[in-house]
């Protein structure tokens, strides 16, 4: 009898534990963990079962379609996708993802419908604004740049559009928002090889693009958008600065009296974060180790691991103030006329 009962109690503590293993919630947290580690088949037997108990769970749903996706069973991935957009609760990661495996398979066209259907339902989205841009971009279609301006302009503080914006521009004659726009992105996502990039791009364009020659003056006169007019001006009135050639320490000189000048004369009409955030750094004497950490270490890697050293407290004061601080774009500061 007591063998029995021991029987009996064991039995029932092993079905409470596969009861509790059975539980939804439980079987995502383990279904994530294999897609953490890469194992998407069993992240895909996992979530099949956690579904099977909570059929209508959007998230596990978009795990499913992306572990398929991740596995490169894209067939399969692709039906899930379809289920997803026409999901009456389908959030923005819902096209995202349907985009991407579209994209995988090669269908540029349901690809672009993907999109257009998702920027319909959010119109203020700038990661659709983003990988639309990029789709169009992978098929030379040029008016890339417009779906990269609308995710700038109406979701400001998605760093993706500056990047793909300012790398468009780096190729055409644009002398203005290659340079803001890459500025800002690096100001966005500081620590990442993107931004390692970026930063080679923005060295490039000062030296080999706004001052290459005086006819940026000239250009500034026609161009649409007052804001940029107004910013080639200032820039304009540095270029005897730039006689001794582009650096770290020239750029400085020429980006401090910049801004000086901007907010004697154009701060009210066009505020700025970016210009903000200069003249912040200015204010706090961070401004110099600021356009070290940006230009300097492209410019010339040995000078500037030297100015870390002997400039060393405002090296680290600057570091710590940049890895505490989130710089975003605000709504309203969208002054590009195309």
């Amino acid at each position: 009898m007591k063998k029995l009962f021991v029987f009996l109690l064991l039995l029932s503590v092993s079905y409470v534990s596969v009861a509790q293993n059975d539980d939804p919630k439980t079987l995502y947290e383990t279904a994530k963990s294999f897609m953490r580690s890469g194992d998407f088949n069993n992240a895909i037997v996992v979530l099949n079962h956690a579904l099977q108990q909570d059929p209508d769970n959007l998230d596990m749903q978009k795990d499913l379609v992306m572990s398929y996706y991740l596995k490169r069973d894209y067939t399969t991935a692709l039906e899930g996708a379809k289920k997803l957009i026409e999901r009456k609760d389908a959030d923005e990661v819902c096209f995202q993802i349907a985009g991407n495996v579209y994209k995988a398979l090669e269908l540029p066209k349901d690809c672009e419908k993907v999109y257009k259907k998702g920027l319909k339902k959010f119109p203020n989205s700038g990661p659709l604004y983003s990988e639309y841009g990029e789709l169009l971009w992978a098929t030379k279609d040029y008016s890339a740049i417009n779906q990269w301006e609308k995710g700038i302009e109406t979701a400001p503080a998605y760093s993706g559009n500056y990047y793909n914006a300012a790398l468009f521009y780096f190729y055409t004659k644009d002398k203005v928002w290659s340079l803001l726009y890459g500025e800002i992105f690096v100001n966005m996502e500081s620590f990442t090889e993107r931004s390692t990039a970026m930063k080679q791009l923005l060295l490039q364009a000062y030296k080999e693009k706004l001052f290459a020659s005086p006819d940026f003056i000239k250009e500034g006169e026609k161009t649409k958008s007052e804001f940029a007019r107004h910013f080639l001006e200032g820039m304009g009135k540095q270029y005897p600065l730039a006689a001794a050639g582009i650096s770290a320490e020239i750029l400085t000189m020429i980006r401090t009296r910049f801004i000086l000048d901007w907010f004697s004369q154009y701060a009210v009409k066009f505020p700025f974060r970016l210009f903000d955030y200069q003249r912040q750094l200015l204010r706090e004497g961070m401004f110099d180790a600021y356009n070290q950490w940006l230009f300097g270490i492209t410019d010339n890697p040995a000078a500037y691991d030297n100015w870390t050293k002997t400039h060393n407290k405002e090296f680290t004061s600057f570091t710590a103030f940049q890895r505490n601080r989130v710089f975003r774009m605000p709504a309203g500061q969208y002054y590009q006329s195309q």
